[in-house]
Parts: C-alpha cells; structure tokens; sequence
C-alpha cells in the first residue's frame, strides 16, 4: 500500500526520471494543472513516451489526466504503457462517467489499469459512494484545492472546517470495499511541522496515505503512515493470539479483552507494515 504519493509535472521530462529516486511509493504524473493549455499536446506524447521507456522498479506510477475533451486524448496516449498502475482521473462528480472511461480502457486492451477519482466539488463529495462503486476504482483522492473554491470554505491551522468531506470519503471507501483514500496535499512544504499535525490527523481519520507537492514533503509522509516496531509487534502477537484461540473473544498482552473487530485492525496494521 503506497504512503506518499509526489505529483510531478508531466511537462517536465528533467524532473520525471530524478522523482523516481526521492523516496515516494507512488509518482502522480500530472498532465493537468501543472501544465498550461498550450503544452497539454507536448506534455502527452512526452509522458507517453517515457513511461513506455522507464523501469520504475518499486515506485508505482500513475498519470492524472484532464477531464472533459482533452480525458480520452491523455488516456489513449498513456493506457497502454507497461509500467502504469493506473490513472488519477481529476474532477470526477459521477460513477457515469467512469462507466464511459472503463468501456474506453476495455476498448484499448488496458485492462490491468485501475483508477483513483479526484473529488473536488461538493457534487462530487455528495457522490462519494456511488463514485467508489465504480469500475476499476483503487481508491479515491480528495483535491481540496478545488473543494474549498467550490464551497467557499476558509480553513484554520487544524483544518476542522474539512473534517466531515474527508469522513465522508473515508466512509465512502469503506462502504465500497475499497482501498482507504489518500490524503490531499499541502501546499505549504516548508512547514513540516504542520506537514506532520496535519498528516496525523488525517490518518487517525482513516487515510492511508497522502499526496505530496515536494520531494521534502515525502519522509514525514512515509514516517507518518508507517505503523511504528512496537505497533507492529502488538498487532503480530494478537492477531497469533487470535488465530491460536479458537475463540471470538480473547486477551491481548495486557490483558485487555478484545474482539474480532479489535483484530481486523491489527490485520490492517500489519498490512501497512507490509
């Protein structure tokens, strides 16, 4: 399960092969906000050229692409490179029109390609579920960005302005059986100190990840959604306790009782450890 997810510009073929060495699980190729309208055309053929070049070894990558005319351009173009694990597809408000880009992938042969919806309006909040239910969906992403243009909402240092968006995806996922949502960015990245409060809390939310802007964004991103040895070791034990047991309810090593559902979230633990 990927932890930080870098944004690079896909109009920058310089940046693209040093991002692979920065330290993020994941790159976003960004063929959207990064680049102005007249370089969108360049900015394809150079991303779809390089990614059917690169070994990008451990680090996943995926391509946001545009929405509305310019989305099967980008998604022809890119589809089919071997090392693409999927595409960001931004300004999703309906699980329509995932359908139309399913039977479009399908079309292309792409069919071990996933894709993560960018909410980034109330619309698109409100659709969370029926979004997740999508075809090919890995998880969703929020672009808070967009969010706050959309709805007017000024954020303060602890950001609980956009609590009840971002429960709303995570429960969404949840509901939808799918991955748990990555993060939004920060666009303050030389603050990382507030980088990590703000991390923190999302990851108590129920985020597994978070997307970064900047190379230094990304150690405190990984840092934060690592499960530290001593989690680690206490969802190990109990979930060993747990399969020794036979039983719905048992001890943990303190000897609090616990149930299945305390044991799943050892499992999940442990899974982010992995």
């Amino acid at each position: 399960m990927a932890r930080s997810h870098l944004y690079v510009p896909g109009d920058a073929p310089d940046k693209l092969g040093k991002a692979l060495g920065r330290g993020a699980d994941a790159l976003i190729v960004d063929l959207e906000d990064a680049v102005p309208p007249a370089g969108k055309d360049a900015a394809r053929d150079a991303v779809a050229g390089w990614l059917r070049e690169t070994d990008p070894g451990p680090v996943e990558l995926w391509v946001r692409v545009n929405p509305g005319s310019l989305r099967e351009a980008d998604v022809r173009a890119v589809a089919t490179a071997p090392s693409l694990a999927g595409l960001v597809v931004a300004k999703v408000e309906s699980a329509a029109e995932l359908a139309e880009l399913d039977t479009l992938l399908t079309a292309l042969g792409a069919d071990g390609v996933r894709v993560v919806p960018l909410l980034e309006s109330a619309s698109a909040i409100f659709q969370a579920l029926e979004i997740a239910r999508g075809p090919r969906v890995a998880r969703l992403q929020v672009g808070e960005a967009d969010l706050r243009a959309d709805t007017g909402v000024t954020t303060g240092p602890d950001e609980r302005e956009l609590l009840w968006a971002r429960s709303q995806v995570v429960f969404a996922s949840a509901a939808a059986g799918i991955s748990p949502p990555v993060g939004p960015v920060s666009t303050d990245f030389r603050d990382l100190d507030a980088l990590r409060a703000s991390t923190e809390a999302i990851a108590r939310l129920g985020y597994a990840g978070r997307a970064c802007i900047h190379p230094a964004q990304i150690a405190v991103v990984n840092e934060v959604f690592t499960p530290s040895a001593e989690r680690v070791a206490w969802a190990r034990d109990l979930v060993e306790r747990f399969e020794a047991s036979g039983s719905g309810v048992l001890l943990d090593s303190a000897g609090r009782m616990v149930d299945e559902a305390v044991v799943r979230q050892a499992r999940r633990v442990l899974g982010m450890a992995r």
